[in-house]
């Protein structure tokens, strides 16, 4: 407890393996019925942030706010996070999306960037958010890289998240990112990698425009994993000896025992992301916080159903707003 065994999440007979499950709703889901207002946050380091709100024009001072977190090298215009703020919306909740540094469709000011371990950005979009008073509830959410940092926010000192913080619900997070890493890296997923190597690699050479000195674009086009990127650019730039470094500190599996709110982690057995070691079925088992559902079909980032609903959103919803959570 909480092992959560009964997932009732039946794919589309379509989409009748891990990978389409995650393709068909990346490449082809539109979520046009979300308009965002945008606010720049600026913070105390000189760089900012880019937050998307999609407030409920009925709000009441009772109503609560979801804060939702998106995944690598991804933006809250992405079809999965719309679909969530669209739901909380329907559910009674404000949403607020936020782009991370680099995400917003602006290169942020600073030679660093974002990492999956960076939990500091995340708390101060949080704490803003609660500042304009109209919040008495606050509920998070995040997708694989945003559900990561998620977890590692309501675990690694639990004192420091606002009371106001009730329940979390992530999907498809790499708990063990050492393992990820070198897991995505497999032949059978190189589609991925290669993606997301090419959007890497461009932010990159954005970053170095804008300040050669400082980035060395010598070797980019050959790396060919996240290790090697990790390496030579993530760690060294947000201060971390080595990507093993980066990934032992940033990885949420090691915090896990110390969240104390109900949180829901919904991750899929044929995800193409995720090694065994995402799975941290003896943890939840004895934890009376970290709820596990492991359905058998879902893919990454995925879940979509043959009503074209999607299950994470349903889920999601279902968890925050119930009494109990199960």
């Amino acid at each position: 407890m909480p092992l959560v065994a009964d997932s009732r999440y039946q794919p589309p007979f379509y989409l009748f393996n891990g990978h389409l499950q995650t393709i068909v709703p990346s490449l082809w889901r539109t979520v046009p019925d979300v308009a965002y207002q945008r606010e720049r946050l600026e913070l105390p380091d000189g760089d900012f942030l880019d937050l998307d709100w999609s407030r409920r024009p009925e709000h009441r001072p009772t109503d609560g706010l979801a804060i939702v977190s998106h995944g690598l090298e991804g933006d809250a215009s992405r079809p999965y996070v719309r679909g969530m703020v669209r739901v909380l919306n329907r559910a009674g909740l404000d949403a607020l999306a936020w782009n991370y540094r680099s995400c917003g469709g602006e290169m942020n000011r600073l030679l660093r960037s974002y990492h999956l371990g960076d939990t500091e950005d995340l708390d101060r979009v949080l704490r803003h958010a609660l500042a304009t008073g109209r919040y008495r509830r606050a509920y998070l959410l995040g997708f694989s890289a945003g559900g990561n940092v998620t977890l590692k926010y309501l675990g690694e000192d639990a004192a420091r998240v606002p009371a106001e913080v009730q329940r979390a619900a992530v999907f498809s997070v790499p708990t063990d990112l050492k393992a990820s890493s070198e897991h995505i890296g497999r032949p059978q997923n190189q589609v991925y990698m290669r993606r997301f190597l090419k959007s890497l690699r461009q932010k990159i050479r954005d970053k170095a425009a804008l300040m050669p000195e400082q980035v060395d674009l010598a070797g980019l086009e050959e790396l060919r994993n996240f290790p090697q990127f990790d390496d030579k650019y993530t760690a060294p730039m947000h201060g971390f000896d080595s990507a093993d470094a980066y990934y032992h500190y940033a990885s949420s599996g090691r915090y896990l025992s110390g969240i104390r709110i109900p949180t829901l982690l919904v991750n899929a057995q044929n995800d193409p992301f995720l090694p065994a070691s995402c799975y941290p079925r003896e943890m939840a088992a004895n934890s009376p916080y970290v709820f596990l559902e492991t359905p058998p079909d879902g893919g990454h980032v995925g879940f979509a159903e043959s009503n074209g609903e999607y299950y994470s959103e349903r889920r999601a919803v279902a968890f925050l707003t119930a009494e109990t959570p199960a």
